[in-house]
């Protein structure tokens, strides 16, 4: 069995080379050549997994080793037979932090406590719902928009133009479809409070990122439009911008790189069980205090220095994210 392996992909070097030959790659790097004669491929959102990378060859199974499945044509897959697997909420607790982070600098610079503050959380999903546990927890009044768990379990959820018009800060995190692309546009854009921030640290297309900075309101991503090649413009206008790395914590990724070989291993009859990297210690969630969180998130994730040299050197955007030293979790 042969197993394409993003080279970028962390822990993974030698565990798989047991039981299959394993060639390792830059995601600039493959292409429908180098896929041809692989049996399987553990990827990363930087590889589009569609007709085009995948047509004649030998591919059956595609694990990312992340949390959103957008780059992967999953009805291209399905209809040539290939499994497709992700790794659902390994960094939630990554991108939390990321979102603290962002909720300490906008409190700091407005003066303002949480219980001041409505935060609209758009997507309570694995990542979603962590905010808002540790929102509503901070002091903060929540509003919560997801229409599909909406509809599947009813409860407190509201429309996104609820959250528009009553909302302070706005956290995005959706994943992207057809229903989502661009959901924050000129129009949503413009039933806002004028002080209202916009945070995103799902995917860049789920906001129309021109738009935003035509509005005039602040905004805080982590999540671009054609990324790596982001609009200098937009990128600048941001009050705090980060190389798409908010779930780049070391217990997220070596949870995300624990469940790609788990679910690779079920798939081939692999003889690899709970495999996890020896040198990461897991880390179970905790409540922390906004006292607490405040005084020491600028130790662990410094984002106004991540957002300084981002804005100071764009065109490192893709060497800032595959370089990056992994922060660990701590709340």
């Amino acid at each position: 069995m042969r197993i394409l392996v993003d080279s970028a992909i962390p822990f993974i070097h030698g565990v798989l080379e047991p039981f299959a030959d394993i060639v390792y790659m830059r995601a600039a790097d493959i292409d429908n050549q180098a896929v041809r004669d692989c049996d399987a491929m553990i990827v990363r959102t930087r590889t589009k997994c569609d007709a085009q990378l995948l047509e004649n060859s030998a591919v059956k199974f595609i694990a990312t080793a992340t949390i959103g499945t957008d780059h992967i044509d999953k009805d291209y897959c399905e209809k040539k037979s290939i499994k497709v697997v992700s790794a659902p909420g390994c960094n939630a607790c990554g991108v939390l932090q990321w979102v603290a982070a962002a909720l300490n600098y906008i409190c700091r610079e407005d003066a303002l406590s949480p219980h001041q503050l409505t935060l609209g959380v758009v997507g309570v999903g694995n990542v979603g719902s962590k905010v808002v546990e540790y929102a509503r927890h901070w002091g903060f009044r929540v509003m919560q928009c997801d229409p599909p768990r909406h509809e599947r379990e009813g409860g407190d959820f509201v429309e996104i133009s609820q959250i528009a018009e009553q909302c302070d800060i706005i956290t995005l995190h959706t994943p992207l479809d057809a229903t989502t692309h661009h959901l924050v546009d000129a129009d949503l854009l413009s039933r806002m409070k004028p002080h209202a921030v916009v945070l995103n640290a799902s995917r860049g297309a789920v906001v129309d990122g021109r738009a935003v900075l035509r509005s005039g309101h602040r905004y805080i991503f982590d999540v671009w439009e054609h990324e790596p090649d982001i609009e200098l413009d937009v990128l600048n206008g941001a009050v705090i911008a980060s190389p798409h790395v908010a779930g780049y914590s070391l217990q997220g990724k070596a949870n995300a790189t624990a469940m790609v070989v788990e679910a690779l291993a079920r798939h081939f009859s692999l003889d690899i069980h709970g495999w996890y990297p020896g040198e990461v210690t897991p880390r179970q969630p905790k409540l922390i205090s906004w006292c607490d969180m405040c005084g020491t998130i600028d130790k662990y994730y410094p984002i106004l220095e991540q957002s300084a040299a981002l804005k100071a050197a764009p065109h490192l955007f893709e060497s800032m994210r595959n370089q990056y030293n992994y922060r660990e979790e701590y709340f």
